[in-house]
């Protein structure tokens, strides 16, 4: 199992990274799966340096805040009038509760139909596992002041976590729980964002980590324009043991 980051700054697309998404992909059957993790605003034009868009087996949001979701729209445009021809089957797109009504109504003058026709919307529930070719996605619901879900995807019997955006929440212990790779949320401060139910800090998503037990490598994402990835850093090294990872755009790496 491969992860790319797409994009990883929080909450807006920065002047370096596009914002929330992430390409997993998985060789099976002879082929390689692509599954992507949430499609934010300015994630589409990077996401085609790494696969073609008619490639992808499937979409998982993991809620419906702009730099998660948005770019949806545009993925239902390249496969609606690209001169090619429309893709046969409708791409599976896994969301929360109101994910296909939300995204028709940030696509105006759409007819009755929606997006149904090429897009078909599934919805998450959580701890119930997806089976996607080689993956199966787990969704666990998070702490963020709307539906949202951290996903734990298994495949090649390795396990990348992903959080979303969370704050402390008793479900990481599962999510997180022997992960090879955790990607975590850290876009909080330590001493200059108080408000809780929202996001985690670099030393709260360390600690998250290892409460769960068990997991290999720490990637911390999710991080805005405005802070800076060192602090954030240094915050969870106070407590993760080992290398605190930045995620990077345009990485690939080996889960």
């Amino acid at each position: 199992m491969r992860l790319t980051v797409v994009g990883c700054s929080g909450s807006f697309a920065g002047p370096d990274s596009p914002a929330s998404c992430y390409l997993v992909t998985a060789e099976h059957e002879g082929r390689t799966w692509r599954l992507v993790l949430d499609l934010g605003n300015g994630a589409l034009g990077a996401l085609q340096r790494h696969t073609a868009l008619a490639d992808l087996d499937a979409v998982v949001l993991s809620h419906l805040h702009p730099d998660h979701c948005i770019d949806v729209t545009g993925l239902y445009v390249t496969r609606t009038y690209d001169p090619t021809g429309q893709q046969s089957q409708p791409l599976p797109v896994y969301g929360p509760a109101g994910t296909a009504e939300r995204l028709v109504a940030a696509y105006e003058g759409m007819d009755e139909g929606g997006m149904d026709g090429v897009l078909d919307f599934r919805r998450l529930s959580t701890s119930v596992p997806t089976h996607i070719g080689p993956f199966v996605v787990r969704p666990f619901l998070v702490e963020h002041p709307v539906e949202a879900y951290g996903f734990r995807i298994e495949a090649d019997g390795t396990v990348l976590a992903y959080s979303g955006d969370t704050d402390t929440c008793d479900p990481l212990v599962p999510l997180f729980a022997g992960a090879d790779l955790a990607l975590v949320d850290s876009a909080f401060v330590e001493g200059r964002d108080e408000a809780r139910g929202i996001h985690l800090t670099g030393r709260r998503a360390a600690q998250a980590v290892v409460d769960a037990g068990g997991v290999g490598r720490l990637m911390l994402t999710h991080i805005p324009a405005w802070n800076d990835p060192q602090v954030c850093r240094a915050q969870a090294a106070e407590v993760w043991p080992g290398e605190v990872e930045l995620a990077r755009p345009g990485a690939t790496y080996e889960i």
